[in-house]
């Protein structure tokens, strides 16, 4: 009877923990950029737009474009698998957008203030994130238009695109990271409200990894 009754409830138990981690992630990013857009005060000066434009891009936007697809905590996860590309597809660009004009008004502001450009870890890192975001939102054309990718099948091309997203999102989530050890986050919290604002980047680059990871090693069962 314990051998019939182990099987049955890991998996309610496994589904239920990544259910509850999921539902935080989503709590989490949206506390974390609403507490963002309250600190910097978006439009109080041009540096107040960085902070509140790259929260958004790489904490809500491209956070919530990737959880669309989880099996255990997605909005519209009765919708079908089209459906939820196009809004995957939707949330995606505006993460593009609100990054270049996070990067185009911190730029700005350093230009008006006569101070050199990328100069820091986080400055370097973002720029090379934001790039990369560029290069991934181009590159995933042939997803839809798949007769642009000749000699590529179309489970080959979301896998890279799977994968490509994942470093993406680590590498916004690194710079998040990064950005809360700049000298206006830093000064204007305190150290446990540092500790806590530290917790959303990390905890949403684990259960999104757990998420992709999950999927294709799911996909590799059911093939052999």
């Amino acid at each position: 009877m314990v051998l019939h009754k182990e099987p049955v409830s890991e998996p309610r138990l496994y589904g239920f923990i990544r259910t509850a981690s999921t539902v935080l992630t989503h709590l989490t990013c949206c506390v974390f950029t609403v507490f963002i857009a309250l600190l910097s005060r978006p439009g109080a000066s041009w540096f107040s737009w960085h902070p509140f434009l790259m929260t958004l891009a790489f904490c809500l936007f491209m956070t919530e474009a990737i959880l669309l697809f989880s099996p255990h905590g997605s909005p519209i996860k009765r919708f079908a698998h089209k459906t939820k590309g196009r809004f995957h597809w939707t949330l995606q660009c505006l993460c593009a957008v609100c990054a270049v004009l996070g990067l185009a008004a911190i730029s700005y502001n350093k230009h008006l203030n006569g101070k050199p450009h990328f100069t820091s870890w986080h400055g370097q890192l973002g720029l090379l994130t934001v790039c990369v975001v560029g290069v991934q939102s181009v590159a995933a054309v042939p997803l839809i238009y798949h007769s642009l990718a000749k000699g590529w099948s179309l489970a080959k091309l979301k896998r890279w695109h799977a994968v490509s997203g994942l470093v993406t999102y680590l590498l916004g989530s690194a710079s998040l990271l990064l950005g809360l050890c700049s000298a206006w986050f830093t000064a204007s919290v305190r150290e446990y409200t540092w500790y806590l604002s530290a917790l959303c980047p990390a905890l949403s680059a684990l259960i999104i990894m757990s998420q992709v990871s999950s999927a294709y090693m799911a996909k590799q069962r059911l093939q052999s």
